[in-house]
């Protein structure tokens, strides 16, 4: 089910412990949901656009989103595409937040990638994220792209939504996608895992308190253990091809191992990857860290792996 990459190197537990103290700046006084959404947009603004791709505005559904393709292919709408959910706790992140991730994949998978600006709580709480996450995932099927030629990833909140509207496609019977990436994905909103204590020191975006803010903030009265919004304690059978990768450095560790042996034991096509020394949300820093960018190649191969129409080598 595991598989782990190489020992962590010196240089890159140097440049871990650098992007460590930059959020650490950003989020010094940032102790609210506003200003935890703005300290995101402010740290995320201090690292480059990606380069080499094309970007188009389009509207996915009712849903403000661009779609994002590589420079060398010079048709907007192609065969192969990836659905790209951003973290943020279900409250912050934005097209600028995740716009290098989702160019850095658009060129390693030669495909387009749609990412959406869904709805965020408090002003818009549980479902409407999910909902928007499955309404723009029917509109690359409505565009032409075929469902074995979709891949489904998300970070963090967006890790969530991206097996949560996959599971809600799976209830209506529907054409489910190729495949499912989930990096750091917030499974459990009971907040049960032990590693949320473990290594409450080593992560400085997500903790208990963080957890108990999106909580608030998404579910209000809802139960934190309700399927339908912690992946951890849905029935995953049928599930398509599932990849997770997480940091071994996270608070959320546990919650994203015990969604892998929940899903292995489903009959779920599962791999785990954890990642020495990583916090959560790392992939979304190749420009900082060598980490970033081996692990945006492994989601970009295992798109690859699962696409009906594979792109030519």
């Amino acid at each position: 089910m595991a598989a782990n990459p190489l020992p962590q190197t010196q240089a890159s537990k140097e440049q871990v412990r650098k992007l460590i103290e930059t959020i650490g700046k950003h989020y010094a006084v940032a102790d609210n949901l506003r200003d935890r959404r703005q300290a995101f947009e402010n740290l995320m603004e201090s690292t480059p656009e990606p380069t080499r791709v094309q970007i188009r505005s389009v509207d996915a559904g009712g849903i403000d989103a661009q779609l994002i393709w590589p420079a060398r292919l010079h048709h907007p709408l192609g065969r192969r595409a990836i659905l790209y959910l951003h973290g943020g706790g279900f409250y912050s992140g934005s097209l600028r937040t995740h716009r290098a991730i989702a160019g850095s994949l658009a060129k390693a998978a030669s495909a387009d990638v749609l990412l959406i600006d869904y709805r965020l709580a408090p002003d818009s709480p549980y479902p409407a994220q999910i909902d928007d996450a499955l309404n723009a995932y029917r509109w690359l099927l409505d565009s032409g792209y075929e469902s074995d030629n979709v891949v489904v990833v998300g970070d963090s909140a967006g890790g969530n939504l991206a097996i949560e509207a996959t599971l809600r496609q799976m209830r209506v019977r529907g054409p489910l996608p190729a495949a499912v990436v989930a990096l750091s994905p917030i499974t459990d909103l009971a907040a049960t895992g032990a590693s949320l204590a473990r290594n409450t020191g080593h992560d400085p975006l997500i903790n208990t308190a963080e957890l108990d803010r999106i909580r608030g903030a998404y579910l209000a009265t809802r139960s934190p253990s309700d399927p339908m919004a912690s992946p951890l304690y849905a029935d995953l059978t049928g599930f398509p091809p599932l990849l997770l990768q997480v940091g071994s450095d996270e608070a959320l560790l546990d919650d994203t191992l015990r969604l892998a042996e929940k899903a292995k034991l489903a009959g779920v096509d599962v791999q785990a990857e954890v990642w020495p020394g990583m916090i959560h949300q790392w992939q979304l820093f190749p420009s900082l860290l060598d980490g970033a960018r081996q692990s945006n190649q492994r989601i970009a191969d295992y798109a690859i792996e699962h696409f009906a129409d594979r792109p030519k080598q």
